[in-house]
C-alpha cells in the first residue's frame, strides 16, 4: 500500500522556506538590536563604568514592557505599526516585524546576563590601562561573555520558531499557517503530524549547532 502526500510536497517546501525566512530575519534583527541594547544596560548600571539611573531604568522598563506581552497579543497590537513598515498585514515580512520586535528584548536581557557575568577585574584591569570605554566594550566585555550571548542567540532562535508557528494563526504564512488551514481546519491528522516533526527537527539542530558553537568558544 502506497503512503502520499494530502497536499503536495511543494507546499510543505514553500512553508519550509517561509519559515526559515521569518525566524532568520527576525533573529538577524533581534541579534544586532539585542546586544547594544545589552551593553547599554551594563555600563548605564549603577555598577557600571557609565553610570546612569534614569538612562537605564527607562531602557529597562520599556524592554520588560515588551517582554511581559504576549506575542498574539502583541502581534495583534502592533498591525498598525506593521501595515506602515511592511505595507501589508499578512505574509511572511508582516509576520518578521512583531517577531524581530518581540524577540529583541528577549534576547536583549539574556545578553544583558552573560555581560554581569564577565569578571570585575578585568574591566578594572582594561580601565588602569587606559583603555578607552568603547575599547573595553569591543575587546573586554564582549569576548568575554560572547559563549553566553551565543548561547543566549540560540533559545532566541528556538523561541522564535514557536512564535513564527503562533504567527500562523494570522495568516503570516510558513508551517505555522500550514499546520492551521490543512490540518486544523480540514481535520488533516497527517499534515499537522509532518508539520510538528519539522519543526520538532529545526529546533534540535538549531539547539544542537547553537550549544556546540559555545562550547567551541568557551573552549578556545
Amino acid at each position: 500500500m502506497s503512503w502520499t502526500l494530502s497536499i503536495p510536497f511543494e507546499r510543505y517546501l514553500q512553508a519550509f522556506l517561509d519559515t526559515l525566512m521569518m525566524v532568520g530575519v527576525s533573529a538577524s534583527i533581534a541579534f544586532v538590536a539585542g546586544v547594544p541594547l545589552a551593553v547599554l544596560l551594563i555600563v548605564t548600571a549603577p555598577s557600571g563604568f557609565l553610570p546612569s539611573p534614569r538612562v537605564n531604568r527607562v531602557v529597562g522598563s520599556v524592554i520588560n514592557g515588551f517582554r511581559a506581552t504576549p506575542f498574539i497579543v502583541l502581534l495583534v497590537a502592533l498591525i498598525p505599526f506593521t501595515r506602515v513598515v511592511a505595507g501589508t498585514t499578512i505574509g511572511v515580512w508582516a509576520a518578521i516585524v512583531p517577531l524581530a520586535i518581540s524577540a529583541t528584548p528577549f534576547f536583549a536581557r539574556i545578553a544583558e546576563v552573560s555581560l554581569r557575568e564577565v569578571e570585575a577585574g578585568l574591566i578594572e584591569a582594561a580601565q588602569a590601562m587606559g583603555c578607552k570605554r568603547w575599547h573595553i566594550v569591543r575587546h573586554v566585555l564582549l569576548p568575554e561573555a560572547l559563549p553566553g550571548i551565543v548561547g543566549g542567540f540560540t533559545i532566541t532562535v528556538v523561541s522564535l520558531i514557536g512564535a513564527s508557528a503562533m504567527a500562523g494563526a494570522v495568516g503570516a504564512g510558513g508551517l505555522g499557517d500550514l499546520a492551521i488551514r490543512y490540518g486544523y481546519q480540514r481535520f488533516d491528522t497527517q499534515v499537522m503530524v509532518l508539520v510538528i516533526a519539522v519543526l520538532i527537527a529545526l529546533v534540535t539542530l538549531v539547539q544542537f549547532a547553537g550549544d556546540r558553537l559555545a562550547r567551541w568558544l568557551r573552549e578556545r
